[in-house]
């Protein structure tokens, strides 16, 4: 069975810790505009049909053009973007016609992802085509809400209060959570729309799926899937690329 994949890329942040009087979507990483990065990398993969950035309607006319400049085809349609994340994602979310397939988020702030880590989470959605559904699922998708990537923490995590710790986490369970996350639609929107109506956020789309019971498998990522959120993150965003091993 095939299912259509929609990636949607949030990237509608006022970017307040990267920096004022940036606009960070668009700020030059290298030769090209932070955001292209990852959209180049999404329009590359084949089982990905269509590309929907999520970006401030201020910026909606210069994204256009500088779109067209990369020859991103695979993006049809630009999301406004909502007081909070979870808003920009659910504007994307509402622009998919094919209520189906299968749902990609990944932030238009980490230009580093792999093409085969894209392939590897949304494979991780899917059942093989040799393996009968009753092994794995209903409709080719197998028992689980949701693939999203991650690296285990290497730091020792400490939970504080009022700058004084309560206790220490332990390290071998804990792991970074990275993007990009994949869904099936119909998962991800019942989630959106039961957070809207409760009005319960979160900065990460998984959570809201487990926020309801949902379950979620966790793959692993890359150290290198770096997001960008503060000036420091583009120094090393730089020495990446100048790097023996480019992104």
């Amino acid at each position: 069975m095939h299912f259509t994949v929609t990636a949607i890329v949030p990237a509608a942040g006022l970017g307040r810790r990267f920096g004022t009087g940036t606009n960070k979507p668009f700020h030059l990483l290298g030769s090209k505009p932070l955001v292209v990065w990852s959209l180049e990398t999404l329009q590359s993969v084949e089982e990905i049909e269509e590309i929907i950035p999520v970006l401030r309607e201020a910026d909606r006319e210069k994204a256009a053009e500088v779109f067209g400049q990369h020859n991103l085809s695979k993006v049809k349609k630009i999301a406004s973007g909502g007081k909070e994340r979870q808003d920009s994602v659910y504007n994307g979310l509402n622009l998919i016609e094919d209520r189906d397939g299968i749902i990609l988020i990944h932030d238009g702030a980490r230009p580093f992802i792999e093409k085969d880590l894209i392939e590897k989470a949304i494979k991780e959605l899917l059942i093989p085509p040799a393996l009968p559904l009753a092994k794995g699922g209903k409709g080719g998708l197998k028992g689980f809400d949701g693939v999203v990537l991650g690296v285990p923490v290497k730091d020792t995590i400490k939970e504080v209060k009022r700058n004084i710790v309560k206790k220490t986490l332990r390290r071998d369970s804990l792991w970074a959570i990275q993007t990009p996350q994949v869904f099936p639609y119909s998962s991800l929107a019942t989630a959106f729309e039961k957070a809207i109506r409760e009005g319960f956020y979160s900065t990460d789309d998984a959570a809201l799926i487990e926020h309801y019971g949902g379950k979620i498998k966790v793959i692993m990522g890359s150290y290198r899937n770096i997001k960008i959120t503060t000036p420091e993150d583009l120094v090393t965003a730089e020495f990446l690329l100048s790097g023996p091993v480019k992104p």
